[in-house]
């Protein structure tokens, strides 16, 4: 009987996609971060389509529909992205409140408008830490990881500037 190769003979072979293991290592904690901020912020969301009230309910009601429903189909291309790098992605509660860099959704949903401020702020928050792995992804030439971030970079800048553009009198 022939011998296996040494590199299918444990198990699955080593990753080697040019790019070292500690770039992979840094860019999935990033993309950890970013996930785990998606998640948050989706979350929120959907908490404020539920509980909106007032004169601009259906408008609001329908917008973060909208919202909500964009960051849940972002979540996905994140954590496949950590898994393509050869990390886990995280994906307990747990996790995701040590990870993310946002506040939870306040407990009781506030007025409208105050919806929006917080949902813009939020927008930016993951902007800036989609912002702060592009250099790592860049540099290691992870093209991959630096198109989803250019993507969520253009979705969370655009909603927060609309978001703001609605508080604006």
């Amino acid at each position: 009987m022939a011998k296996k190769p040494a590199s299918l003979a444990a198990g699955a072979p080593r990753i080697n996609i040019g790019i070292s293991e500690k770039d992979r290592a840094a860019i999935a904690k990033g993309l950890s971060h970013l996930l785990a901020d998606t998640y948050t912020l989706y979350l929120t969301t959907h908490n404020f389509h539920w509980n909106v009230t007032g004169p601009m309910f259906n408008t609001l009601h329908l917008m973060f529909m909208g919202q909500y429903t964009e960051l849940w189909n972002a979540v996905d291309p994140i954590a496949e992205r950590v898994r393509s790098l050869g990390h886990t992605a995280p994906g307990s509660y747990a996790q995701f409140g040590k990870l993310t860099s946002l506040p939870d959704a306040p407990a009781t949903p506030p007025r409208a408008l105050d919806m929006v401020r917080v949902l813009v702020t939020g927008h930016e928050a993951v902007a800036r830490t989609a912002r702060e792995l592009f250099p790592i992804a860049d540099k290691a030439g992870d093209e991959p990881t630096a198109d989803l971030l250019t993507q969520r970079l253009t979705v969370h800048e655009q909603t927060a500037w609309m978001l703001r553009s609605m508080l604006e009198e």
